[in-house]
């Protein structure tokens, strides 16, 4: 089942109109909800963002923030109690092709789940990674549709057999990767860039901020360069899908001693306990 303009319906009556302003402009935004045995981790979180996106953007929806995670809940519960996603998109809807905004136009909603295992081999053995320039706008706090530039450092790291793109500014700035967030580790403590326009601020990071707080963990925000990050003890990626996988080689040289660090593996044992205690609260009691 997917969710089609707050109802539930097949996948065969589902029609995009050529109209739709997310084909034409990318005009929308889009939010991915991990799902850990048909219960949704970091939900609230991931409404926030949805909606802080879409009010940057200016889309106004017909359902209220209470209707609309009831409707999600609804196309959970046809998904099982399995790993996977679920994928929720929001454009402005369907007018005739014009930059600005049409006068009326009503949004147009798609959801669905899938089925998603949790990326254990990257998790447990670490990735490669490559570094690319990012030329991506200077908006990337909104999760928008306007996804080529991510795309195109995503290809880069596939052709180069690496599984993610660091990116970083012209004037020498690490941000994030091409799908992810990215934390480095420098005598005992993380750093990663501040929230801001030059990167999504990402659910998964978050949480991770909030295990190095509870486990004591120095935590910073701010800049740094592509020299820090290349002296870096540790890095990791975070994200949705990716959960907080360890970083083990930029641009075929090691990072620190070329596998997961300590500081990596307390984070992922931390997470992990955390999406323990979302199923053990959402068993019935016994």
């Amino acid at each position: 089942m997917l969710l089609w303009n707050g109802k539930l319906v097949n996948e065969e009556d589902v029609h995009v109109s050529y109209h739709d302003r997310g084909y034409y402009f990318g005009d929308g935004i889009y939010e991915v909800f991990r799902i850990y045995q048909g219960h949704l981790f970091e939900k609230e979180a991931h409404l926030d963002r949805l909606y802080n996106s879409l009010a940057e953007i200016k889309i106004q929806i017909p359902w209220s923030r209470e209707e609309l995670s009831a409707q999600l809940n609804q196309l959970l519960d046809t998904f099982g109690e399995q790993d996977g996603m679920l994928y929720l998109q929001l454009t402005r809807g369907e007018a005739k092709r014009a930059h600005a905004f049409p006068v009326s136009t009503t949004a147009v909603m798609l959801g669905y789940c899938e089925p998603l295992a949790r990326p254990v081999d990257a998790i447990e053995n670490g990735i490669a990674t490559i570094t690319c320039e990012d030329i991506r706008w200077l908006r990337c706090n909104i999760k928008s549709l306007n996804l080529l530039p991510n795309t195109l450092a995503k290809q880069e790291a596939a052709e180069a057999g690496a599984t993610e793109a660091i990116l970083i500014r012209a004037d020498n700035t690490v941000t994030e990767g091409s799908s992810s967030n990215l934390l480095i580790v420098k005598d005992g403590t993380i750093y990663t860039h501040p929230d801001g326009p030059l990167i999504l601020s990402g659910i998964t990071k978050k949480v991770i901020e909030r295990i190095a707080s509870e486990l004591q963990i120095p935590y910073v925000e701010r800049r740094f360069t592509r020299e820090e990050l290349m002296a870096a003890d540790e890095a990791m990626i975070t994200s949705t899908t990716m959960e907080a996988a360890p970083v083990i080689t930029i641009d075929g040289q090691p990072v620190g001693t070329g596998t997961p660090g300590p500081v990596t593996r307390r984070l992922q044992e931390a997470y992990l306990q955390q999406v323990h205690a979302l199923l053990a609260d959402a068993s019935p009691a016994s």
